[in-house]
Formats: C-alpha cells, sequence, structure tokens
C-alpha cells in the first residue's frame, strides 16, 4: 500500500510569515479570492512595493527580500491568481494582459502611496504590462520572462517553448530537476529541501499548471511591446547562468529602453532574489530611493 506524501507546506508556510511579521490579507479580484501578504502601512512620502512571483511559485519566494527590505516601506506581495493560497479557476485565462489588469483593480482598491513594482520571470512579464496600465513610480523585472532572445525576433508570431518540461513536474523527478535547475544548473542543499517541502503542492497542481503555461504561450512575447521610451524608470537585474530566460534577453533591454539600470549578478541563475538576496535587495532599494523616495537613507541589508 502506498503511504501518502504528507503535505508540510501549509505549516512552514505560517511558520514563515509569522517570522518575516507579516499580515496574511484576502481580498476578492475577478471571482478570484486572492491571498496576499503585507507588511507596514501606506504612508505619504514612503513606498509601496509591489512584488510579483513567477511561474510554478508563490509570496513565499520573496522572503528573503522580505527580511532585508527597509522597516518603514510599505510591501504588498499577492499570490498571483491561479497560485499559492490564491483561486485557480478552470474556466479563467491567466495571459500577462490579463493578470496585470486583475493587480491594477486590486491596487486600485487599496490604500497606496507611490506604488514601485518589482516582478521575478512570469511576474516580470505581468508588471511590464501592469506598468504600462498605470505609470508606476518605477519598474524592477528580475530575470523577466516574455523577453526576446534575439533582436530579429518577430514578437507577434506565434511562439513555442519546451520549458514545460521543467517548470510543470509531474512527479518526485521532475520536482528535483525544476528545484536543482532554476538556480544556476547545480544542485543546492535549498534546492533539495524545497523539493521535499513543496513536492506534494507541486504535483497537486499539474493540470492549472498546464493551463497557465499554455495560456502565458499564446501571447509569450507581449510585454516586449511595452518597452520604449514610455517605460518608467527601469532596473534589470538578471543572473548570468540563467537557463530559462538566458542572459542574451538583456540585449532587448539595451535597445528598447538604453537608460534602463541593469545589473548582471554572477554565478546566479535564474532567481536573484533567493540566489543573491543581499546585492538584488541593495540594488533595488537603491534603485527606489532614487525615484521618488528621499526621506530616510537606505538600510543595512
Amino acid at each position: 500500500m502506498k503511504i501518502p506524501t504528507p503535505n508540510l507546506w501549509p505549516a512552514a508556510r505560517t511558520g514563515q510569515r509569522w517570522l518575516l511579521q507579516a499580515k496574511r490579507r484576502e481580498s476578492t479580484v475577478d471571482g478570484h479570492r486572492m491571498v496576499y501578504l503585507e507588511k507596514g502601512t501606506p504612508t505619504v512620502g514612503r513606498p509601496t512595493l509591489l512584488l510579483l512571483h513567477g511561474f510554478a511559485a508563490m509570496k513565499e519566494n520573496w522572503a528573503l527580500w522580505l527580511q532585508r527590505l527597509p522597516s518603514h516601506w510599505h510591501i504588498l506581495v499577492p499570490d498571483l491568481p491561479g497560485f499559492g493560497e490564491s483561486d485557480y479557476h478552470p474556466s479563467a485565462r491567466y495571459r500577462y494582459e490579463d493578470q496585470a489588469l486583475r493587480m491594477r483593480e486590486w491596487l486600485a482598491s487599496l490604500p497606496a502611496g507611490d506604488v514601485h513594482i518589482a516582478g521575478s520571470s512570469m511576474g516580470g512579464a505581468i508588471a511590464v504590462v501592469l506598468a504600462h496600465k498605470m505609470t508606476p513610480a518605477s519598474l524592477t523585472l528580475l530575470n523577466s520572462a516574455g523577453i526576446p532572445e534575439h533582436p530579429d525576433v518577430d514578437i507577434d508570431a506565434p511562439f513555442e517553448s519546451d520549458r514545460d518540461k521543467l517548470l510543470i513536474p509531474r512527479d518526485w523527478a521532475g520536482v528535483y530537476r525544476m528545484f536543482n535547475s532554476v538556480g544556476n544548473g547545480k544542485p543546492t542543499a535549498m534546492g533539495v529541501a524545497m523539493t521535499g517541502l513543496l513536492g506534494p503542492d507541486l504535483m497537486n497542481r499539474t493540470d492549472a499548471l498546464r493551463h497557465i503555461f499554455n495560456d502565458m504561450l499564446a501571447d509569450a512575447l507581449a510585454p516586449a511591446r511595452y518597452l520604449g521610451p514610455d517605460t518608467p524608470p527601469l532596473q534589470v537585474q538578471w543572473g548570468d547562468r540563467d537557463v530559462i530566460t538566458p542572459t542574451r534577453c538583456v540585449d532587448w533591454f539595451r535597445n528598447a529602453t538604453p537608460d534602463a539600470d541593469i545589473r548582471l549578478f554572477r554565478n546566479v541563475g535564474h532567481l536573484p532574489m533567493l540566489e543573491s538576496p543581499g546585492p538584488s535587495a541593495r540594488a533595488l532599494v537603491g534603485f527606489v530611493e532614487r525615484h521618488g523616495i528621499s526621506d530616510r537613507a537606505v538600510t543595512d541589508l
């Protein structure tokens, strides 16, 4: 008889939230119950920072940043609709445009100061579209999805990708490959630990992840259409060992947004905020404080 594998993630998630001293909130957007973390309160003259996670991820991906960002900031960290504790609906659409509109609707319902947006991978792609629709004070992208790898790519052409084989695990071996490939390609202690902790949850989400991945592919390079002279102040953070969104994607920013603040992290893969949390958080804090926030100096990270 096969013994069910216990899902320890809900308890670990709660413990992490207590350690971060973050408040768990719920809201409703476009028929989805959406769960998010909140730290701080909106205050005039101080930033509201929105953090958007990537595909097959969740709000807890930002935990190491939440330990390091200034305590006087107002920070919002949602589980995007379809992920984490937020609702997934098989009949809904989850393209970048759809998710950006949900985030705009949600933000409009909240008190917030000057909004700054940071997004990782899929969250970066959504952040680009969202920034076009609401003009935040600044935009930071970490190894963003939706960016062409070559300058001659037709951004409106149909897009194919085989990365679903890595990003949608169907068994324990697939979970292990996922957590030990999205970094710099080498097995790590964190990757092994995350395999055991998140494996049961991920394997229960196969159908939802397939649906969302296909929706992303339906207009995979949509974010590239919005990068240009009208882009808000932009910082680009990229790991130079990324196997999901290769470093050559950075060349697109150099052409489309030549004033962007580009930070390449050596020996870092797809997730700078997890693999290099101190340097990546310091880069973000300095950038935010240069674009609208001047009441306090950068804190020690």
